[in-house]
């Protein structure tokens, strides 16, 4: 039986921090400055509940998607899809060690996705109350993204609407850290990412973790 490494998709969200913080940084901050003098968490709390709930409605949509498939075709199409998924699992790592920057030439293929979602966030802005931003979490869970396209893939690849979900979720569990305390405790962790050392013993991880999933298949393969 061929399963998605969970533990590989909350480490690709984790470890790909310096991503998130390159990427999503700057939306992170936009949305800072609109918020009201006070306790911010609250609005922080709501932004990332509702980017996970993206992220899940994603892998929702994608597992349900893969279902569809005959069932005479099923198991070849998860077989194929699981191949992708952790080839691009590898690349992941590659590019989290430092290695490869292929990942982020892949984000180019939801320009076209996000540019018809931007303009319904632009209408939830300037934030005038805390129920707003679950709403626009939810749809900047959208963001055209590599790291997201890797677990994206994999939730397809689950051919399961709930399996999907929660392929989803593991991987934006593990954004959480660097999005949700961006600003306070993050440049800590930050820091820490930035080593070489780290980041390269991390992209191996993850490497090798897709790589022993693909020696699954190999497996698998071999004797059906």
């Amino acid at each position: 039986m061929l399963e998605i490494n969970l533990l590989a998709l909350f480490l690709a969200g984790l470890l790909g921090g310096g991503h998130c913080a390159g990427m999503c940084g700057g939306i992170v901050t936009a949305f800072s400055l609109q918020l009201p003098a006070g306790a911010r968490w609250p609005y922080l709390l709501g932004f990332n509940l509702g980017r996970l709930a993206g992220y899940a409605l994603i892998g929702a949509l994608l597992g349900a998607l893969a279902s569809f498939a005959t069932l005479a075709a099923l198991q070849s199409v998860k077989v194929g899809l699981f191949f992708a998924a952790n080839v691009l699992l590898f690349i992941l790592g590659l590019y989290i060690a430092g290695w490869s920057k292929a990942l982020t030439r892949i984000e180019a293929l939801g320009q076209p996705l996000w540019r018809r979602i931007q303009p319904l966030m632009r209408k939830l802005l300037p934030i005038r109350s805390i129920w707003q931003t679950p709403l626009i979490g939810l749809l900047w869970g959208w963001i055209p993204c590599g790291l997201v396209y890797t677990a994206s893939l994999s939730a397809l690849a689950s051919a399961n609407p709930i399996n999907g979900a929660g392929i989803m979720l593991a991987f934006g569990l593990g954004t959480l850290p660097n999005l949700l305390l961006m600003g306070l405790m993050a440049h800590k962790l930050q820091t820490l990412l930035k080593k070489i050392w780290f980041r390269r013993s991390c992209g191996l991880l993850v490497m090798a973790l897709a790589a022993h999933q693909l020696a699954l298949l190999v497996g698998y393969m071999s004797v059906h």
